[in-house]
């Protein structure tokens, strides 16, 4: 399969217009239906292709803020129906997108730069996204959206689910719920291939096991977490729903701009040393980010007041304490270069981010504190290009690289399955 000739993410409008058309043009073999509505009431679509009993469920959009999961599902979707190998005893289902509100709210289709992805950045906060509600909140304040997507697992039983997310900058890995013996060979052929460069130490999966390079295998309920405050937990997640029922979860990451600082195994000198800095501006950084508030009241309290945007923010701000904590306190989990930078760039995120959002939701209301967390935004966005040597991953490469690796993880898990 050659690259997809892709220079943009498509929106979720532009995805059910192709998924529609691909079950119009294939009535026998492509089926298009709704599966929920949003907190919003936006639809949420589920594209079938083939109606074999064995299923791969591929969910898109579960972070609004990662628009390749978008090209990546229409890709698949677009290859299922023409390589019947694909289908031989295997239906495919496509979740469109996961968190319709969300994207709505994400309105950087395609980026020029670092800082023109943050001017329209967008991302819930933890309790607000499907697949990690449950492990934040009770079963009954699960939102509409989670309880679709868990809804389509208890029918479908997917012997394989595979969650499409991406990073902004660094490098791709891969999460599972399993172990899939295999799976690392290809992975990294079609990164080389694509000069996307490999996530070996991805802070997301510090401490995890690995079965190959950038391939990290989620560790049992019992064993200790990198950084005990975060209040997620992706053994908590929808990711693990497909267990009861015999199945497993790949999450495929794969970045925007791509740094090969994150793909470099060698021991780094002063792990500890360095992780304790990167703690220290964590800290540093957030603090600006309040100080450009300049005393504005938020109206994003506890309750869950002020909107998504406000809401994400502060739920990202308040992290930052036990976060930092969390990287003085414990040993690295892993003492390579790779890990150390992994790291770098998370305690970068979280403070941007935040700023990112707050700019957005003031602007209208005060623009002085709007203008601050701007400048904020403009300079942290160049200085974490630049730190890191980002390089623009092609969208198309982007798309490939996702579709490539998930049709690995249905071939070798499939080997596997009861």
């Amino acid at each position: 399969m050659g690259p997809l000739r892709e220079s943009r993410y498509p929106t979720v409008a532009e995805l059910v217009l192709s998924a529609r058309a691909l079950a119009v043009e294939r009535p026998g073999l492509c089926g298009l239906r709704q599966v929920g509505v949003s907190r919003a009431g936006r639809p949420l679509h589920l594209l079938s292709v083939g109606r074999a009993p064995r299923a791969v469920l591929v969910v898109a959009g579960a972070h609004a803020n990662e628009p390749a999961a978008g090209g990546t599902l229409l890709a698949l979707a677009r290859r299922a129906v023409r390589e019947r190998e694909l289908r031989d005893g295997v239906s495919w289902h496509f979740l469109l997108c996961a968190d319709p509100d969300g994207a709505s709210l994400h309105v950087t289709p395609a980026p020029r730069s670092l800082y023109d992805y943050h001017l329209g950045f967008f991302r819930p906060a933890g309790p607000e996204q499907p697949e990690w509600a449950p492990s934040v909140l009770p079963p009954d304040r699960l939102p509409p959206e989670t309880l679709a997507l868990t809804g389509v697992i208890d029918e479908l039983r997917p012997f394989l689910q595979v969650s499409l997310h991406g990073t902004d900058l660094g490098g791709s890995w891969v999460q599972l719920t399993r172990d899939v013996p295999g799976l690392a060979e290809p992975f990294a052929k079609s990164a080389a291939q694509l000069h996307i460069p490999v996530e070996t130490g991805a802070s997301d999966a510090a401490g995890w096991p690995a079965s190959g390079p950038g391939v990290h295998v989620m560790p049992a309920a019992e064993a200790g977490r990198a950084y005990p405050s975060l209040t997620d937990d992706a053994r908590h997640s929808t990711w693990y729903h497909a267990h009861r029922y015999g199945g497993m979860t790949a999450v495929i990451e794969v970045p925007m701009w791509a740094s090969d600082l994150v793909d470099d195994p060698a021991p780094h000198p002063a792990p500890d040393a360095a992780i304790h800095r990167l703690a220290e501006r964590l800290l540093a950084d957030a603090a600006e980010v309040r100080r450009a508030l300049g005393g504005t009241d938020t109206g994003a309290g506890p309750g869950g007041a002020g909107g998504p945007l406000l809401r994400a923010a502060v739920w990202g701000l308040e992290l930052v304490p036990g976060l930092a904590d969390d990287l003085v306190r414990t040993p690295p989990a892993d003492g390579t270069r790779a890990y150390v930078g992994s790291v770098d760039a998370f305690a970068r995120r979280v403070p941007l981010r935040a700023a990112a959002m707050l700019r957005r939701a003031l602007t209208a209301t005060d623009a002085g504190a709007a203008g601050r967390l701007e400048r904020l935004v403009a300079h942290w966005s160049d200085a974490f290009a630049a730190r890191f040597r980002a390089r623009w991953v092609p969208v198309e490469h982007q798309v490939e690289h996702q579709s490539r690796t998930v049709v690995a993880a249905a071939r070798h898990s499939r080997e596997q399955a009861p």
